[in-house]
């Protein structure tokens, strides 16, 4: 007789989640599932809302991620009202958005990921979380942690008015100035923030990458999967967070897409089950082929590890060069393993230290001009940022007074919503057998989604109006053996044959 395994709730990640496993009569995994048992509704409620208000609307969608959604609104009110914002807010955005790049891969890396090979993936429950990290590497780096996550939270609450729900972008700037005090501030910071991101990375490297087994575990068919990746890049094909082009490239690592934010339509579509309330995207000209991987596979990745496989290199010499060791460690471009993005998130951290340094150092930093203020007649935008978890698209639509008539958002999660189901079944056909499930084992299974810090309160969707939820339970044969059905406003069906 078949047997299922429930993990629930799954743990280290933003949001709510299970995973089910069913195991068949032999003790081997039939199929698992990644569930996500929650919904938002922010495309639906921001239908009539002012555009204005949506840079301070969807940063309440996480509060992991505000700045992500922040910045990529201020964007798309760019375009939607066609007004090129002034070098200085330029400056002053992808300053403050490299410092919540920094600071938010930090809390992913020691707080979520990190337990699992700094504490080990089958210790105690009990101890897989940052206090069994604090009692590994002592109290002082838990303290250097604390503290240089502390300053970037201030520096961008300074900058941004504050560092979980920022008030800083309107349509062609930003709200507020940047002093000289502050300047010179953000460069000690800078200073600090590198040798950090150093830190952690010589860190990865003596806990990590000099453990045998965890390398083999990075290494291992478990977690691997190829498949297409998208990112954004600067004008040379390095990785940049904030403004860019958007590169694919296919599991050979061949560039197959490059294009500009506001083509994305021609580029990426979705797709919906009648099982989940999460799209998933997919490559227009590739296709929907279910959850496949490889060539023939519309499926992309985002995220770290998928940006730096999309990208030719960093553009600052510290991280590029961290960059280059990491190929170099996993055997080439494109890496397929999927817990190789902690590796590359601490390349991004340091990427982002760097350039945090680049721009406290621009002139224009400082200066008044702050706000383009030639705001055409709106009506469609589009606006894309890099966030900590991928690429993340904003597309309004507006009447000529700005009032919404349109919202959708394709966050980063969705794009990694049918790689995440993909691994954490392969994790649990690869690890359980003959019946024998231990704790451990099921963390190594919720590793196969922790490594891409998915964030499902941003990724759920629902039609408006309705929460609708259809479970049919069936035999291993296929006879149904009944179904619950609850509508919203109407009581719970239950029926059974």
């Amino acid at each position: 007789m078949s047997k299922i395994i429930t993990i629930d709730p799954i743990t280290r990640l933003e949001g709510h989640g299970k995973i089910t496993i069913v195991l068949d009569d032999n003790g081997d995994v039939e199929r698992a599932f990644f569930q996500i048992p929650e919904l938002r509704g922010f495309e639906a409620f921001c239908v009539g809302r002012p555009a204005e208000d949506m840079p301070q609307i969807t940063s309440r969608i996480c509060g992991v991620c505000p700045s992500a959604h922040h910045m990529a609104a201020t964007k798309t009110l760019d375009s939607l009202f066609e007004v090129e914002p002034t070098p200085t807010a330029k400056a002053i955005r992808e300053l403050f958005y490299n410092l919540f790049m920094f600071e938010d891969h930090t809390i992913h890396f020691y707080y979520l990921g990190g337990p699992d090979f700094i504490v080990g993936p089958d210790a105690p429950a009990a101890s897989r979380n940052i206090l069994g990290v604090l009692e590994k590497v002592g109290l002082d780096i838990g303290k250097k942690v604390i503290n240089i996550r502390k300053r970037a939270r201030d520096i961008m609450a300074e900058i941004g008015g504050k560092p979980i729900h920022p008030v800083l972008g309107l349509p062609g700037g930003v709200a507020k100035r940047i002093t000289e005090e502050t300047r010179e501030q953000i460069k000690a910071f800078s200073k600090d923030a590198i040798e950090f991101a150093q830190f952690s990375l010589k860190a990865f490297d003596d806990i990590v990458l000099k453990n045998k087994d965890y390398l083999d575990l990075i290494l291992s068919d478990v977690y691997y999967h190829e498949t297409y990746y998208m990112g954004m890049v600067d004008d040379n094909n390095n990785v940049n967070f904030y403004d860019g082009k958007i590169r694919v490239v296919d599991p050979n690592g061949s560039q197959v897409e490059l294009f500009e934010p506001n083509d994305y339509v021609s580029i990426i579509a979705e797709h919906v089950e009648d099982w989940s309330y999460i799209k998933f995207p997919y490559l227009r000209k590739v296709g929907w082929k279910g959850f496949v991987t490889g060539n023939d596979s519309g499926i992309v990745r985002v995220a770290p590890l998928a940006r730096l496989n999309a990208a030719d290199g960093m553009a600052t010499p510290f991280a590029h060069q961290q960059y280059e060791i990491m190929y170099e460690t996993v055997g080439g471009k494109p890496c397929h393993n999927t817990l190789a993005m902690h590796w590359a998130r601490l390349v991004e951290i340091l990427y982002a230290a760097e350039r945090i340094a680049e721009l406290a150092d621009i002139e224009e930093l400082t200066s008044l001009n702050t706000r383009n203020m030639d705001l055409k007649t709106p009506k469609e935008g589009i606006g894309i940022v890099e966030a900590p978890r991928g690429t993340l698209i904003h597309h309004y639509k507006s009447d000529e007074k700005g009032v919404l008539t349109g919202v959708n958002l394709i966050v980063s999660t969705l794009f990694n919503s049918a790689p995440i189901c993909m691994s954490v079944e392969k994790a649990a056909k690869e690890l359980i057998k003959d019946g024998i499930v231990n704790d451990g084992l099921l963390n190594m299974v919720e590793m196969a989604f922790r490594a891409y810090d998915p964030c499902f309160s941003c990724a759920t969707h629902s039609l408006p109006g309705e929460m609708p939820l259809h479970i049919t339970f069936s035999e291993k044969s296929g006879k149904i053996l009944g179904t619950i059905i609850r509508n919203y406003n109407s009581k719970e069906i239950i029926s059974w044959s």
